[in-house]
Protein backbone atom coordinates (compact mmCIF):
# COMPACT_ATOMS: atom_id res chain seq x y z
CA UNK A 1 0.00 0.00 0.00
CA UNK A 2 1.25 3.15 -0.78
CA UNK A 3 1.87 5.47 1.42
CA UNK A 4 3.25 9.02 2.07
CA UNK A 5 5.41 9.68 5.02
CA UNK A 6 7.17 12.91 4.23
CA UNK A 7 6.03 16.58 3.15
CA UNK A 8 7.29 18.28 0.14
CA UNK A 9 6.25 21.54 -0.21
CA UNK A 10 8.06 21.36 -3.97
CA UNK A 11 6.49 18.34 -4.93
CA UNK A 12 3.24 19.05 -3.05
CA UNK A 13 2.81 22.48 -5.50
CA UNK A 14 3.96 20.61 -8.94
CA UNK A 15 1.25 17.81 -7.78
CA UNK A 16 -1.48 20.16 -6.71
CA UNK A 17 -1.21 21.94 -10.05
CA UNK A 18 1.90 23.84 -10.41
CA UNK A 19 2.49 27.60 -8.70
CA UNK A 20 0.66 29.10 -11.39
CA UNK A 21 -2.21 27.05 -10.46
CA UNK A 22 -1.93 27.97 -6.35
CA UNK A 23 -1.74 31.09 -6.76
CA UNK A 24 -5.16 31.13 -9.06
CA UNK A 25 -6.61 29.52 -6.28
CA UNK A 26 -5.04 31.61 -3.07
CA UNK A 27 -6.93 34.43 -5.45
CA UNK A 28 -10.13 33.03 -5.74
CA UNK A 29 -10.26 31.91 -2.03
CA UNK A 30 -9.40 35.82 -1.59
CA UNK A 31 -11.68 37.07 -3.61
CA UNK A 32 -14.62 34.48 -2.10
CA UNK A 33 -13.76 35.11 1.56
CA UNK A 34 -14.03 39.20 0.42
CA UNK A 35 -17.77 38.84 -0.34
CA UNK A 36 -19.40 35.66 0.54
CA UNK A 37 -19.82 35.79 4.29
CA UNK A 38 -21.38 39.57 3.63
CA UNK A 39 -23.26 38.59 0.74
CA UNK A 40 -26.31 38.65 3.33
CA UNK A 41 -25.37 42.37 4.30
CA UNK A 42 -24.56 43.41 0.76
CA UNK A 43 -28.55 42.69 0.23
CA UNK A 44 -29.77 44.16 3.10
CA UNK A 45 -27.56 47.47 3.52
CA UNK A 46 -26.95 48.32 -0.20
CA UNK A 47 -30.09 46.73 -1.39
CA UNK A 48 -32.53 47.59 0.96
CA UNK A 49 -33.58 44.28 0.42
CA UNK A 50 -35.45 42.63 3.28
CA UNK A 51 -33.31 39.72 5.67
CA UNK A 52 -35.65 36.88 4.57
CA UNK A 53 -35.93 37.79 1.38
CA UNK A 54 -32.20 38.01 1.11
CA UNK A 55 -31.66 34.81 2.84
CA UNK A 56 -34.52 33.21 0.96
CA UNK A 57 -32.21 34.45 -2.31
CA UNK A 58 -28.92 32.98 -1.52
CA UNK A 59 -30.23 29.37 -0.46
CA UNK A 60 -32.10 29.10 -4.05
CA UNK A 61 -29.10 30.22 -5.87
CA UNK A 62 -27.15 27.69 -4.09
CA UNK A 63 -29.83 24.84 -4.34
CA UNK A 64 -30.57 25.79 -7.83
CA UNK A 65 -26.47 26.00 -8.54
CA UNK A 66 -26.38 22.39 -8.41
CA UNK A 67 -28.95 21.60 -11.42
CA UNK A 68 -25.34 22.38 -13.13
CA UNK A 69 -23.51 19.10 -11.98
CA UNK A 70 -24.14 16.71 -14.05
CA UNK A 71 -22.99 19.00 -17.31
CA UNK A 72 -20.09 19.88 -15.41
CA UNK A 73 -19.63 15.80 -14.98
CA UNK A 74 -19.98 15.44 -18.94
CA UNK A 75 -17.67 17.70 -19.29
CA UNK A 76 -14.94 16.61 -17.27
CA UNK A 77 -15.41 13.29 -18.85
CA UNK A 78 -14.44 14.76 -21.77
CA UNK A 79 -10.89 15.78 -20.89
CA UNK A 80 -11.31 19.23 -19.71
CA UNK A 81 -9.79 19.99 -16.56
CA UNK A 82 -8.33 24.12 -16.43
CA UNK A 83 -11.02 24.81 -18.65
CA UNK A 84 -13.86 23.86 -15.99
CA UNK A 85 -11.72 25.63 -13.12
CA UNK A 86 -11.74 28.56 -15.19
CA UNK A 87 -15.47 28.70 -16.29
CA UNK A 88 -16.45 28.22 -12.53
CA UNK A 89 -14.61 31.67 -11.82
CA UNK A 90 -15.65 33.06 -14.94
CA UNK A 91 -19.69 32.80 -14.11
CA UNK A 92 -18.92 33.80 -10.28
CA UNK A 93 -17.46 37.10 -12.34
CA UNK A 94 -20.75 37.55 -14.05
CA UNK A 95 -22.47 36.79 -10.95
CA UNK A 96 -20.45 39.84 -9.00
CA UNK A 97 -21.15 42.13 -12.53
CA UNK A 98 -24.93 41.26 -11.91
CA UNK A 99 -24.85 42.24 -8.61
CA UNK A 100 -23.05 45.95 -9.11
CA UNK A 101 -25.66 46.63 -11.91
CA UNK A 102 -28.46 45.61 -9.46
CA UNK A 103 -30.62 48.58 -8.38
CA UNK A 104 -31.41 48.78 -4.64
CA UNK A 105 -35.12 47.10 -4.06
CA UNK A 106 -34.85 44.63 -7.27
CA UNK A 107 -34.98 41.23 -5.24
CA UNK A 108 -35.20 38.96 -8.86
CA UNK A 109 -31.51 40.66 -9.91
CA UNK A 110 -30.39 39.48 -6.84
CA UNK A 111 -31.59 36.33 -6.65
CA UNK A 112 -29.82 35.60 -10.24
CA UNK A 113 -26.93 37.01 -9.00
CA UNK A 114 -26.64 34.67 -6.34
CA UNK A 115 -27.90 31.77 -9.00
CA UNK A 116 -24.51 32.39 -11.15
CA UNK A 117 -22.11 33.18 -7.98
CA UNK A 118 -24.39 29.63 -6.28
CA UNK A 119 -23.39 27.70 -10.12
CA UNK A 120 -19.72 29.04 -9.61
CA UNK A 121 -19.46 27.69 -6.16
CA UNK A 122 -20.85 24.57 -7.06
CA UNK A 123 -18.91 23.40 -9.64
CA UNK A 124 -15.44 24.38 -8.89
CA UNK A 125 -14.62 21.64 -6.08
CA UNK A 126 -15.90 19.03 -8.87
CA UNK A 127 -13.43 20.84 -11.31
CA UNK A 128 -10.42 21.40 -8.66
CA UNK A 129 -10.60 17.67 -7.46
CA UNK A 130 -10.52 16.22 -11.27
CA UNK A 131 -7.81 18.83 -12.13
CA UNK A 132 -5.71 17.31 -9.01
CA UNK A 133 -6.57 13.98 -10.18
CA UNK A 134 -4.86 14.02 -13.36
CA UNK A 135 -1.42 15.65 -12.40
CA UNK A 136 -1.12 13.67 -9.34
CA UNK A 137 -1.81 10.24 -8.54
CA UNK A 138 -2.38 7.70 -5.32
CA UNK A 139 -1.02 9.56 -2.16
CA UNK A 140 0.40 12.36 -3.74
CA UNK A 141 -2.75 13.35 -5.02
CA UNK A 142 -4.04 12.66 -1.35
CA UNK A 143 -2.11 15.44 -0.13
CA UNK A 144 -2.22 18.02 -3.33
CA UNK A 145 -6.06 18.33 -2.28
CA UNK A 146 -5.58 18.18 1.13
CA UNK A 147 -3.37 20.84 0.52
CA UNK A 148 -5.35 22.98 -1.84
CA UNK A 149 -7.93 22.81 1.18
CA UNK A 150 -5.80 24.23 3.59
CA UNK A 151 -4.72 26.80 1.26
CA UNK A 152 -8.12 27.76 0.06
CA UNK A 153 -9.07 28.29 3.81
CA UNK A 154 -6.10 30.26 4.31
CA UNK A 155 -7.55 32.79 1.71
CA UNK A 156 -10.90 33.13 3.18
CA UNK A 157 -9.80 33.77 6.28
CA UNK A 158 -7.60 36.57 4.97
CA UNK A 159 -9.97 37.79 2.65
CA UNK A 160 -13.15 37.68 5.96
CA UNK A 161 -10.56 39.40 8.02
CA UNK A 162 -9.79 42.03 5.52
CA UNK A 163 -13.48 42.70 4.44
CA UNK A 164 -14.68 42.65 8.04
CA UNK A 165 -11.66 45.78 8.65
CA UNK A 166 -13.33 47.58 5.90
CA UNK A 167 -17.25 47.71 7.04
CA UNK A 168 -16.99 50.35 8.69
CA UNK A 169 -16.91 52.36 5.08
CA UNK A 170 -20.73 51.62 5.27
CA UNK A 171 -22.68 50.43 1.71
CA UNK A 172 -19.62 51.83 -0.28
CA UNK A 173 -17.57 50.01 0.78
CA UNK A 174 -19.65 46.76 0.32
CA UNK A 175 -19.52 48.00 -3.40
CA UNK A 176 -15.83 48.44 -3.36
CA UNK A 177 -15.55 44.64 -1.78
CA UNK A 178 -18.17 43.45 -4.37
CA UNK A 179 -15.82 44.82 -7.58
CA UNK A 180 -12.53 43.42 -6.11
CA UNK A 181 -14.27 40.26 -5.78
CA UNK A 182 -14.94 40.17 -9.51
CA UNK A 183 -11.76 41.34 -10.01
CA UNK A 184 -10.23 38.56 -7.90
CA UNK A 185 -12.29 35.87 -9.45
CA UNK A 186 -11.18 37.22 -13.09
CA UNK A 187 -7.81 37.51 -12.48
CA UNK A 188 -7.92 33.97 -10.91
CA UNK A 189 -9.57 32.31 -14.46
CA UNK A 190 -6.92 33.77 -16.34
CA UNK A 191 -4.32 32.19 -14.18
CA UNK A 192 -6.12 28.94 -13.85
CA UNK A 193 -7.05 28.36 -17.32
CA UNK A 194 -3.05 29.03 -18.26
CA UNK A 195 -1.83 25.92 -16.56
CA UNK A 196 -3.83 24.47 -19.65
CA UNK A 197 -4.36 21.23 -18.53
CA UNK A 198 -6.35 18.86 -19.96
CA UNK A 199 -7.12 14.64 -19.39
CA UNK A 200 -6.96 11.96 -22.64
CA UNK A 201 -9.51 9.70 -21.33
CA UNK A 202 -10.25 7.37 -24.89
CA UNK A 203 -7.67 5.28 -23.64
CA UNK A 204 -8.63 5.05 -20.36
CA UNK A 205 -11.95 4.72 -21.01
CA UNK A 206 -11.80 1.73 -23.32
CA UNK A 207 -9.49 0.26 -20.77
CA UNK A 208 -11.79 0.73 -17.75
CA UNK A 209 -15.20 -0.14 -20.06
CA UNK A 210 -13.59 -3.35 -20.35
CA UNK A 211 -12.65 -4.03 -16.42
CA UNK A 212 -14.91 -2.23 -13.98
CA UNK A 213 -18.42 -0.46 -14.43
CA UNK A 214 -18.34 2.68 -12.77
CA UNK A 215 -19.10 2.60 -8.98
CA UNK A 216 -22.45 2.91 -7.33
CA UNK A 217 -21.20 4.96 -4.18
CA UNK A 218 -24.60 5.37 -2.70
CA UNK A 219 -23.75 4.64 0.97
CA UNK A 220 -21.26 6.96 0.65
CA UNK A 221 -23.04 9.43 -0.84
CA UNK A 222 -25.59 9.47 1.37
CA UNK A 223 -23.36 9.47 4.13
CA UNK A 224 -21.63 12.57 2.98
CA UNK A 225 -25.23 14.83 3.49
CA UNK A 226 -24.90 13.95 7.11
CA UNK A 227 -20.68 13.93 7.23
CA UNK A 228 -20.95 17.57 6.09
CA UNK A 229 -22.93 18.74 8.78
CA UNK A 230 -19.67 19.17 10.76
CA UNK A 231 -18.65 22.02 8.31
CA UNK A 232 -21.45 24.19 9.63
CA UNK A 233 -21.38 23.29 13.21
CA UNK A 234 -18.40 26.32 13.65
CA UNK A 235 -20.32 28.44 11.63
CA UNK A 236 -24.05 27.62 12.62
CA UNK A 237 -24.59 25.39 15.72
CA UNK A 238 -22.07 26.49 17.80
CA UNK A 239 -23.08 30.85 17.37
CA UNK A 240 -26.95 29.33 18.12
CA UNK A 241 -26.12 27.08 21.23
CA UNK A 242 -22.93 29.18 22.83
CA UNK A 243 -25.51 33.23 22.34
CA UNK A 244 -29.37 31.98 22.39
CA UNK A 245 -29.29 28.94 25.00
CA UNK A 246 -26.15 29.70 26.79
CA UNK A 247 -26.32 33.26 26.83
CA UNK A 248 -22.19 32.66 26.73
CA UNK A 249 -20.64 35.66 24.98
CA UNK A 250 -20.34 36.11 21.09
CA UNK A 251 -16.60 36.21 21.54
CA UNK A 252 -16.64 32.88 22.49
CA UNK A 253 -18.32 31.75 19.01
CA UNK A 254 -15.63 34.05 16.85
CA UNK A 255 -13.05 32.50 18.88
CA UNK A 256 -14.09 29.06 17.83
CA UNK A 257 -14.78 30.03 14.52
CA UNK A 258 -10.71 31.44 14.44
CA UNK A 259 -9.44 28.34 16.13
CA UNK A 260 -11.45 26.37 13.30
CA UNK A 261 -9.92 28.11 10.72
CA UNK A 262 -6.37 28.28 11.78
CA UNK A 263 -6.37 24.34 13.04
CA UNK A 264 -7.54 23.33 9.54
CA UNK A 265 -4.94 25.10 7.61
CA UNK A 266 -1.95 24.25 9.80
CA UNK A 267 -3.34 20.82 10.54
CA UNK A 268 -5.34 19.81 7.25
CA UNK A 269 -1.77 18.17 5.40
CA UNK A 270 -0.53 16.66 8.28
CA UNK A 271 -3.04 14.62 9.30
CA UNK A 272 -4.04 13.36 5.86
CA UNK A 273 -0.35 12.44 4.91
CA UNK A 274 -0.55 10.70 8.63
CA UNK A 275 -3.18 8.21 8.09
CA UNK A 276 -2.16 8.20 4.27
CA UNK A 277 -1.09 4.48 6.25
CA UNK A 278 -4.72 3.38 6.12
CA UNK A 279 -7.42 2.69 3.80
CA UNK A 280 -8.86 5.63 2.72
CA UNK A 281 -12.38 3.98 3.60
CA UNK A 282 -11.56 3.41 6.94
CA UNK A 283 -10.28 6.61 7.64
CA UNK A 284 -13.42 7.96 6.14
CA UNK A 285 -15.47 6.10 9.04
CA UNK A 286 -13.04 6.79 11.84
CA UNK A 287 -14.00 10.79 10.81
CA UNK A 288 -17.66 9.72 11.63
CA UNK A 289 -16.27 8.51 15.00
CA UNK A 290 -14.65 11.20 15.99
CA UNK A 291 -17.27 13.11 14.93
CA UNK A 292 -19.99 11.14 17.00
CA UNK A 293 -17.72 11.58 20.09
CA UNK A 294 -17.58 15.55 19.15
CA UNK A 295 -20.93 15.99 19.07
CA UNK A 296 -21.55 13.84 22.44
CA UNK A 297 -19.03 16.05 23.52
CA UNK A 298 -20.87 19.15 22.68
CA UNK A 299 -24.20 17.31 24.58
CA UNK A 300 -22.25 17.12 28.03
CA UNK A 301 -20.60 20.13 27.71
CA UNK A 302 -23.93 22.24 27.42
CA UNK A 303 -25.14 20.39 30.52
CA UNK A 304 -22.33 22.18 32.96
CA UNK A 305 -24.01 25.30 32.76
CA UNK A 306 -23.12 28.83 32.04
CA UNK A 307 -20.04 29.13 34.37
CA UNK A 308 -17.82 26.11 32.52
CA UNK A 309 -20.41 25.83 29.43
CA UNK A 310 -18.72 27.64 26.96
CA UNK A 311 -14.89 26.95 28.15
CA UNK A 312 -16.41 23.04 27.65
CA UNK A 313 -17.51 23.58 24.04
CA UNK A 314 -14.52 25.81 23.19
CA UNK A 315 -12.35 22.90 24.01
CA UNK A 316 -15.15 19.74 22.51
CA UNK A 317 -14.86 21.84 19.11
CA UNK A 318 -11.25 20.93 18.71
CA UNK A 319 -12.54 17.81 18.51
CA UNK A 320 -14.95 18.44 15.53
CA UNK A 321 -12.59 19.85 14.01
CA UNK A 322 -9.90 17.39 13.89
CA UNK A 323 -13.20 15.17 12.55
CA UNK A 324 -13.50 17.89 9.65
CA UNK A 325 -9.94 17.67 9.08
CA UNK A 326 -10.44 13.49 8.14
CA UNK A 327 -13.16 13.92 7.00
CA UNK A 328 -12.02 16.25 4.02
CA UNK A 329 -8.72 14.37 3.66
CA UNK A 330 -10.33 11.18 2.82
CA UNK A 331 -14.09 11.65 1.15
CA UNK A 332 -12.73 13.26 -1.87
CA UNK A 333 -9.49 11.57 -1.95
CA UNK A 334 -11.86 8.21 -1.81
CA UNK A 335 -13.86 8.89 -4.70
CA UNK A 336 -11.35 9.78 -6.89
CA UNK A 337 -9.34 6.39 -6.50
CA UNK A 338 -13.06 4.58 -6.63
CA UNK A 339 -14.20 6.53 -10.36
CA UNK A 340 -12.73 4.63 -13.17
CA UNK A 341 -10.90 7.24 -15.31
CA UNK A 342 -13.27 7.88 -17.79
CA UNK A 343 -15.89 8.64 -15.77
CA UNK A 344 -14.32 10.24 -12.50
CA UNK A 345 -16.02 13.83 -13.96
CA UNK A 346 -19.32 11.99 -13.31
CA UNK A 347 -18.37 10.93 -9.92
CA UNK A 348 -16.97 13.91 -8.45
CA UNK A 349 -19.89 15.80 -9.64
CA UNK A 350 -22.23 13.37 -7.65
CA UNK A 351 -20.39 13.68 -4.94
CA UNK A 352 -20.36 17.45 -5.17
CA UNK A 353 -24.49 17.06 -5.48
CA UNK A 354 -24.39 14.89 -1.77
CA UNK A 355 -22.31 17.75 -0.53
CA UNK A 356 -24.18 20.65 -1.53
CA UNK A 357 -27.28 19.04 -0.50
CA UNK A 358 -26.33 18.64 2.57
CA UNK A 359 -24.90 22.25 2.96
CA UNK A 360 -28.25 23.43 2.12
CA UNK A 361 -30.23 21.71 4.30
CA UNK A 362 -28.01 21.57 7.26
CA UNK A 363 -28.68 25.51 8.63
CA UNK A 364 -32.37 24.49 8.08
CA UNK A 365 -31.98 21.41 10.04
CA UNK A 366 -29.97 22.68 12.99
CA UNK A 367 -32.26 25.52 13.38
CA UNK A 368 -35.37 23.45 13.69
CA UNK A 369 -33.71 20.90 16.31
CA UNK A 370 -32.04 23.13 18.36
CA UNK A 371 -34.94 25.23 19.62
CA UNK A 372 -36.41 21.53 21.37
CA UNK A 373 -32.46 21.43 23.19
CA UNK A 374 -29.08 19.95 23.16
CA UNK A 375 -30.50 16.74 23.44
CA UNK A 376 -32.38 16.65 20.30
CA UNK A 377 -29.70 18.54 18.98
CA UNK A 378 -26.47 16.68 19.56
CA UNK A 379 -28.41 12.99 19.81
CA UNK A 380 -30.11 13.56 16.47
CA UNK A 381 -26.47 14.61 14.77
CA UNK A 382 -24.44 12.36 16.86
CA UNK A 383 -26.95 9.56 16.07
CA UNK A 384 -26.80 10.20 12.22
CA UNK A 385 -23.56 10.68 11.88
CA UNK A 386 -22.35 7.39 13.22
CA UNK A 387 -25.13 5.21 11.59
CA UNK A 388 -23.23 7.05 8.56
CA UNK A 389 -20.07 5.94 9.64
CA UNK A 390 -21.03 2.60 9.55
CA UNK A 391 -22.53 2.76 6.30
CA UNK A 392 -19.97 3.36 4.61
CA UNK A 393 -18.05 0.64 6.28
CA UNK A 394 -20.43 -2.07 5.49
CA UNK A 395 -20.23 -0.56 1.87
CA UNK A 396 -16.40 -1.50 1.62
CA UNK A 397 -17.37 -5.49 3.15
CA UNK A 398 -20.21 -5.42 0.24
CA UNK A 399 -17.37 -4.47 -2.60
CA UNK A 400 -15.00 -6.82 -1.25
CA UNK A 401 -17.65 -9.56 -1.73
CA UNK A 402 -18.36 -8.86 -5.36
CA UNK A 403 -16.26 -9.74 -8.06
CA UNK A 404 -13.08 -8.87 -9.53
CA UNK A 405 -13.70 -5.50 -10.80
CA UNK A 406 -15.33 -4.40 -7.27
CA UNK A 407 -12.62 -6.05 -5.99
CA UNK A 408 -10.34 -4.01 -7.98
CA UNK A 409 -11.89 -0.41 -6.81
CA UNK A 410 -12.31 -1.55 -3.26
CA UNK A 411 -7.97 -1.86 -3.53
CA UNK A 412 -7.93 1.09 -4.94
CA UNK A 413 -10.14 2.96 -2.34
CA UNK A 414 -7.30 1.56 0.39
Amino acid sequence: MATTTKIRPRALVRASGGSRYAVALAVDALGTGLLRPFLLLYGVMVLRLSAPATGIAMTVGAVVGLVCMPAVGRWLDRGARSTVVAASMLVRVLGVALLLATPAGNVWLFATAALFLGIGNQAWPAAHAALVATVAHGRERDAALAAGRALRNAGLGAGALLATACLAGGTIALQALAAVTGLAYLAAAALAWSVHVHAHPAAAAAKDRDDEPAPRMRALLAANVIYVFCLNVPEIALPLILVTQMNASPVWSAAIFVANTVLVITLQVPVTVLLSRFPRRSVLALSGVVLTASYLGFLAATSLGHGWGAPAVAMVSVVCTIGEIIYAGSATALVTALAPAHLLGRALARFQLSTGFGLAVSPAAITALAPHGPAALWGSLAAATLLSASAVAVEKDQETRLGGGCRHRARAGS
